[in-house]
């Protein structure tokens, strides 16, 4: 067995083990170094191999930080706003505004939300933070025609609550998508981690009256959630 293959199943027995809890941060890669007498490219393999297994992520300044390994439900089948679902599960999450801006839909962005051509969209872009970790990137475009009036207050509370509770729309079902891809620079600058891969999940979301009002990606570290959903078969008479 190669020296950082040693080195990793160390590591990961202490953590699974408990003589690394949840939350702190392992001995630095010099520290590492010392305590298993090699180099640094060793540990960085073995750290890798950490990462890869959902154990430890890379916070920037700081080290390697110990994930909980306990995997929160995200239900995918249901309209459940973030807000709605962290409060249910009561989680500590606060929600960073990074961007709120009015646009004109062109024709590529036309053909990505599903919004005409020359219409007026609010592109919102947010990060949600677990346990102070960003956990999710959600990039949202709501027709204005349905959302006059968009601050950043509205956005960094729930929206969902705007939409049913001031403005009295009926939010009624979406289509969603889900794809495993490959996260880019900019997405692991915005959530602070150096993940290769994020899950994505693509929604178109309709009022009751059929209207499109918004459409959404929403990023999710693959190691904070388990997407799952409802099925019932249907019998036949």
């Amino acid at each position: 067995m190669k020296k950082y293959q040693e080195i990793f199943n160390d590591l990961q027995e202490k953590i699974l083990n408990g003589s690394y809890l949840a939350g702190v941060l392992l001995p630095t890669e010099k520290e590492l170094q010392d305590q298993y007498g090699v180099s640094r490219d060793t540990v960085r393999k073995a750290l890798r191999l950490l990462t890869e297994k959902g154990l430890i992520q890379k916070v920037q300044g700081r080290g390697s930080q110990v994930l909980k390994q306990e995997l929160l439900n995200f239900p995918v089948s249901g309209l459940t706003s973030y807000k709605e679902l962290v409060d249910s599960l009561g989680l500590n999450s606060q929600t960073r505004v990074i961007s709120l801006d009015l646009m004109t839909v062109d024709e590529q962005t036309a053909l990505q939300t599903g919004f005409p051509e020359g219409s007026q969209v609010w592109k919102l872009l947010r990060t949600r933070s677990i346990d102070g970790i960003v956990s999710v990137l959600d990039l949202d475009y709501l027709a204005k025609d349905c959302v006059p009036n968009l601050t950043q207050e509205i956005a960094q509370t729930s929206i969902y609550a705007h939409l049913e509770e001031e403005l009295g729309l009926d939010i009624s079902y979406a289509q969603k998508e889900i794809t495993i891809q490959a996260s880019t620079e900019r997405e692991r600058l915005l959530m602070d981690n150096q993940d290769d891969y994020l899950v994505l999940i693509r929604s178109r979301v309709y009022l009751g009256d059929t209207r499109q009002f918004q459409y959404t990606e929403s990023r999710h570290k693959i190691d904070k959630f388990q997407f799952v959903d409802f099925a019932r078969r249907k019998h036949s008479l």
